[in-house]
Parts: C-alpha cells; structure tokens; sequence
C-alpha cells in the first residue's frame, strides 16, 4: 500500500516515515501544500496523511482541490487544530477521518488501516483468501492445510515486497493489476526499482503458495481469481 505523508515539521515528518515504512507501507513525504497538491494530480495513493498547517498551500485547500477533481482517495488529517468548527470544516471539506496531534502511533496505525479496509470495502482487518490469511496488525501470514484429515494452521514466510504484492492482490480478487500498478503499491519515488521486481516477487509467492494462486492475464497483467 502506498501511503502519501504531508507534514511540514521535520521531526513528525521523520518519526511517521520511519513508523509507516516499518509497518511495510511505501511512503512519499512532502512538506508543502503546494507540492502535495502536485503529486495528488500525478500519483496514485491509497491513503493520504494531511497536515492542515502547512506552506505555501493551507492543508484544507488542497483536500478541497482533491475533492474537487472527484478523487476518492482516502484522508486522515492530522494537525493540532483542536478547534470544533476546525474539525467540522475538516470533515465537510471531504476528510474521512481526524486526529488530533499529540497522537498515540498505534491509534493512528489503526485508523490508517480501517480507511484503507473501508475504502476497498473489506470489513474484517484480516484478509481471507482460500485457506490463505493475512493479518496486517501482526504481520502473520498463514494458511490452513489438511494433514492425516486433521486442519492445521502454518506460518507463511514472507519478504515484506512478497506480502505487499500478496495483499494487493488478495484485496481486490478478479481485479487484473498491471506491472506498473503493482509497483505503485510497493515503491516511494526514491526507491530503484528493477525492471523484473514484480516478476521476481510473483514467482517467489508462487513457490510458497501454488502455482495457480496468481495468474497472468497476457498483455494486462496479474490476478488473484475471484473464489
């Protein structure tokens, strides 16, 4: 999942990037409002971490100017503002969530990944697959198989670019994503990416899952049957 990050102080814009990175999110940090705006016409993101205060361009101008172009994409502010008609305006503007800073990182983590479940309409945190789950508050992977007629539960080892492509996919089953749309969900814009990186993370998820469980479609890309 690819997460956008405007905040202008330093040493949030810091300590968020470090956390969100280390949550297995691949993360672009801006600092101006200007430039966030920039990069929301250009990019694609599944989440957009918004500061209000910010240079050049106020936070809740460039969510209007989102909302404007019709974009879906999913907004939780975040800022200090901790006035009611500021968080009321927030929200009319278009946020789906806010929080207010000083904030608890766990309760920010898990208020990114109920706007990312709701905005691909999953309920369920864990995602569910066949016999395949993916819990993305503990990072498990798992699957159920059956031995001597008896259901047995195992670890899945996963890289974090193999579980990052593995949740892309079984987040939207019969949804045919393309090379360079995977992509976006696992690289920031500092990040090399090799030509064949997808490949080579599709081939090792097919090794340790079956080689039916991600299919090509020729020309467009990859899929996850739907069950």
């Amino acid at each position: 999942m690819r997460l956008l990050l405007v905040e202008d102080d330093l040493m949030i814009g810091e300590t968020l990037l470090d956390v969100l990175r280390g949550e297995g999110f691949a993360v672009d940090w801006i600092r101006d409002g200007l430039m966030a705006d920039t990069a929301l016409q250009a990019e694609s993101y599944d989440l957009v971490l918004l500061d209000l205060g910010l240079p050049k361009m106020d936070g809740l101008d460039v969510l209007k100017a989102l909302r404007a172009r019709k974009s879906k994409v999913p907004v939780l502010i975040a800022t200090a503002r901790d006035a009611t008609p500021e968080r009321i305006a927030g929200l009319d503007a278009g946020a789906d969530d806010y929080v207010l800073k000083p904030y608890d990182i766990d309760e920010l983590l898990a208020r990114i990944r109920a706007l990312i479940r709701r905005s691909i309409g999953q309920a369920d945190s864990v995602l569910s697959y066949q016999n395949i789950r993916l819990n993305p508050i503990t990072h498990e992977a798992t699957r159920t198989v059956e031995r001597n007629g008896v259901s047995q539960v195992e670890a899945i080892v996963l890289s974090a670019r193999e579980w990052a492509v593995l949740e892309t996919l079984m987040a939207r089953p019969g949804v045919v994503f393309s090379r360079a749309q995977i992509e976006e969900k696992l690289y920031s814009w500092k990040d090399d990416v090799s030509s064949n990186a997808v490949e080579v993370y599709i081939h090792g998820l097919r090794k340790k899952l079956g080689s039916e469980l991600i299919q090509n479609v020729r020309g467009l890309g990859y899929v996850m049957p739907r069950p």
